[in-house]
């Protein structure tokens, strides 16, 4: 989970005009998906789902402040997955490096036995990284987001690199549905609804804003937070304590929440910091553009 509350990386941009592609390209998967407005309730829906494994949640607990600067996190995280999905292939390597650097400097320790532990473990790093390149792909395609099985797996199979840049064995990293299902099989004994999962779920209903935004806070934020939130697999509705929602309601939800979030130009969506995709075409080209309708070609 610390990847989700890292600090400053590299924006991407190459200011030598250098029309290397990165790690994944306009042909990938992950460039047409990573360019959709549902990444952001993903996001949300990975952040509750991480915050289950109780190591991996109390090592972003005792080495941030999350809750006094969750927002300045949260924009550096999209900067992070941003510049290893449309920076450069040096840019992306920067950014896993310093994230790298970052976590072998932290430690947590487990309030029950005293053990200290680095937050950079093998087994913490592929929780996280499961369970966000679930969320992904769950929201997408449950929200509308085309794609086929085949393209789902090449897509799991692509961020073998990204598990890479934060200090994994990409032999180690499921390639596809079947790997991640057994994966998340194999886990679930470890999962638990601890103290510190407690936190982030409270935190994420009701994330400190200004004053002056708490009405945008019940109106909006909220809504989403509940959308991400009722996504997650029963076994994680179970472990919070709460029934399982209608999975046909929770559907036409996030639908119409995709429908809606896509009628907005991207260009204009893009112009949101931190605006990797337009310094992508602005490296690549107009034809590097992100859209769901070239996955398939």
């Amino acid at each position: 989970m610390c990847r989700l509350w890292i600090l400053g990386t590299p924006d991407g941009v190459d200011p030598t005009g250098d029309r290397d592609p990165g790690l994944f390209g306009p042909g990938s998967v992950t460039w047409q998906m990573h360019g959709d407005p549902m990444m952001w309730v993903a996001g949300i829906r990975a952040l509750y789902l991480q915050a289950l494994h109780p190591r991996a949640v109390r090592g972003v607990m005792q080495n941030s402040d999350f809750r006094n600067d969750a927002w300045g996190r949260l924009m550096r995280t999209a900067d992070f997955v941003g510049t290893t999905t449309y920076g450069t292939t040096e840019a992306a390597e920067r950014a896993g490096a310093r994230v790298r650097k970052i976590h072998r400097m932290l430690t947590a320790t487990d309030p029950d036995t005293g053990e200290r532990y680095g937050v950079d473990e093998p087994e913490l790093l592929l929780w996280v990284h499961c369970a966000e390149i679930d969320s992904y792909l769950h929201i997408l395609r449950r929200s509308g987001f085309r794609l086929t099985d085949a393209q789902a797996d090449r897509y799991i199979g692509e961020h073998r690199v990204g598990a890479r840049l934060v200090g994994l064995d990409p032999d180690r990293v499921p390639a596809d549905r079947a790997e991640l299902a057994a994966y998340f099989e194999q886990v679930l004994p470890e999962l638990a609804a601890g103290p510190e999962a407690r936190d982030v779920d409270d935190f994420l209903s009701r994330p400190p804003v200004h004053p002056l935004l708490v009405p945008a806070r019940a109106l909006l934020w909220r809504r989403v937070a509940r959308l991400a939130y009722a996504a997650l697999p029963p076994y994680a509705h179970a472990l919070y304590g709460r029934p399982v929602p209608p999975p046909a309601a929770v559907t036409r939800g996030l639908r119409v929440t995709g429908t809606t979030l896509r009628c907005v130009p991207a260009r204009l969506r893009w112009q949101l910091p931190p605006k990797h995709i337009l310094s992508a075409m602005s490296r690549l080209g107009p034809g590097s553009r992100p859209a769901p309708y070239k996955v398939g070609r």
